[in-house]
């Protein structure tokens, strides 16, 4: 009974923290954090798994198989999720979705194999074939990093690889509306 408790009380403190980013911050930018994340806000987040997995010694709880976390707009796919918090503190240290990562919300979609959120340095990491998505505008290379309190983002191509911008303008017809 214990255990099942630390771990809805685990489950919530992610769905409030998810994506890292503070309902403050949310306000301030309209970049990737707020076309990729959920917010802070009271909004309810439901989460759906396969398994659920607390590990109160390494201070982690894990979502395994066909992963699906949802808030407003903002949805995250992958096939396992976990969270590693501080439990002296008790707030998260870091969230890590793995394999078929997606993110998508309204018109922006962001695909991977692994995101980091980093919520100490207040930093996301797409990495593995990152494809971010925003309408017909696309941004591909091997690693993403977004500096939320920096309003910064930078993209690396990998071994050799390189970095693809794809930027469609708008129509006239857009234009006047």
């Amino acid at each position: 009974m214990k255990m099942a408790k630390g771990v809805g009380v685990l489950c919530a403190l992610f769905f409030l923290i998810l994506f890292v980013t503070s309902g403050e911050t949310q306000e301030k930018k309209a970049g990737f954090a707020k076309g990729f994340g959920f917010t802070s806000t009271r909004s309810p987040i439901e989460i759906t798994s396969d398994s659920v997995e607390g590990d109160q010694k390494q201070n982690r709880v894990t979502f395994k198989g066909n992963v699906v976390a949802k808030q407003e707009e903002a949805t995250l796919y992958a096939n396992t999720v976990v969270v590693h918090y501080d439990s002296e503190m008790k707030k998260m240290k870091e969230i890590i979705a793995t394999g078929n990562v997606r993110i998508t919300q309204l018109d922006r979609r962001a695909t991977g194999q692994k995101v980091t959120f980093y919520q100490s340095e207040n930093k996301i990491v797409l990495e593995g074939e990152a494809v971010i998505r925003e309408g017909d505008n696309v941004l591909r290379g091997e690693r993403v990093v977004y500096l939320v309190d920096e309003e910064r983002s930078y993209v690396e191509g990998g071994k050799g690889g390189r970095v693809t911008t794809t930027i469609t303008p708008s129509s006239r017809e857009e234009k006047k509306k």
